[in-house]
């Protein structure tokens, strides 16, 4: 366990708008709460995505994600619960087991799978899709797990529990960083009326998503399944909230590219003709 400092913030941001996320299903039939649309990509620029599932009915989540392909920016698979293997076509295998991360750059071109290998018992995690800036987007791909022991955490004299995906929280650095959109990503356990803050660059578009239980944040309740935008309020320095019965949430927060945006299904480049590019070098066997 690390060791934090506390943070003292002079204006915490507040809940610009709370969202509801929309039941469907992707890969080979799995179910999933889509929290993150393209209709918020601009407003929570640099991210994409976020995918939360979570199920112990194994026929929502038994088929997994058969091979499909990615271009132009970062998923991050962080799991709760379950065990999932990956292989894909740079020559990468690993499997995240409970607590564990993987982060991939698909870069120019990576096709993988994402495969339960567990036939019964809660399968339960998050994947968040992460912009790359237009001068990295065709890269070479780049793949690695994080097991949950390599995942630094750190304990609040209040009893919360901080696990540092990615960026820093109150003095602790996480198992990722990246230049360019510098993100942050939390996951916040928290017992009953415990408090939390923590610094947030204001440069940074942020949301959190809680999944167990309900928090207060200045005078907005975000419940269970509901994710709420963090208002980009000049002079405030970071985040406050308290947890109004034992909560979990996560804390996501990055620097925008303010960069086109051209999404087309699995490709997210910058023009349409860096799509119609993308769909033929996937189409000709030009991906890694």
């Amino acid at each position: 366990m690390n060791t934090a400092t506390s943070a003292t913030l002079q204006q915490s941001r507040g809940i610009e708008r709370l969202v509801e996320g929309v039941a469907t299903s992707d890969g080979a039939g799995v179910s999933l709460t889509r929290v993150l649309t393209g209709k918020l990509q601009r407003r929570l620029d640099p991210f994409l995505m976020l995918d939360a599932f979570g199920s112990d009915d194994p026929d929502e989540y038994i088929a997994g994600f058969p091979d499909h392909p990615h271009r132009g920016f970062e998923t991050i698979t962080y799991m709760l619960h379950g065990r999932m293997r990956h292989r894909d076509s740079a020559g990468h295998e690993g499997l995240l087991e409970n607590g564990g991360m993987q982060w991939m750059i698909a870069g120019r071109g990576a096709i993988h799978s994402e495969m339960p290998e567990q036939e019964n018992g809660v399968m339960e995690g998050f994947q968040l899709w992460l912009n790359l800036p237009a001068a990295n987007k065709m890269a070479a791909p780049w793949y690695k797990d994080f097991p949950t022991t390599e995942i630094p955490e750190y304990s609040t004299a209040n009893g919360a529990t901080v696990r540092v995906i990615a960026g820093s929280s109150n003095g602790v650095q996480g198992a990722m960083t990246r230049e360019t959109t510098e993100p942050v990503y939390l996951d916040i356990h928290l017992p009953a009326d415990a408090n939390f803050a923590t610094a947030l660059p204001a440069t940074h578009n942020a949301f959190i998503y809680v999944y167990r239980g309900t928090v207060q944040v200045g005078d907005t309740q975000v419940a269970a399944q509901r994710m709420g935008i963090l208002g980009n309020t000049p002079g405030a320095d970071g985040l406050a909230l308290t947890a109004s019965e034992d909560s979990r949430l996560i804390l996501v927060a990055g620097k925008p590219l303010d960069e086109p945006i051209v999404q087309y299904g699995p490709f997210v480049m910058n023009t349409q003709e860096e799509i119609h590019q993308a769909l033929d070098d996937y189409r000709n066997g030009r991906f890694a």
